[in-house]
């Protein structure tokens, strides 16, 4: 019975300290879907309705604003 205790995890406030840090950064930080939503809607409507063979290269001002919004919020695009 003793071992069985040992094996149980801590009560102690400071036990989970770094799990609630990690928690409370992860709900600090905004999901991709709701940020830079003007700069995507942009962006997307260049691509959707571009008339050129290459959609990308024509829009590439309005993918770079989309993607420094993004990374200003610390998301790789």
């Amino acid at each position: 019975m003793a071992s069985q205790a040992l094996n149980m995890p801590s009560l102690t406030p400071g036990a989970n300290s770094n799990a609630a840090a990690s928690s409370d950064a992860a709900a600090s930080k905004p999901k991709p879907c709701c940020v830079c939503k003007d700069e995507k809607a942009k962006r997307d409507e260049c691509m959707l309705f571009s008339t050129g063979s290459d959609p990308s290269s024509e829009c590439k001002s309005t993918i770079d604003q989309y993607r420094s919004c993004m990374a200003g919020f610390g998301f790789k695009v």
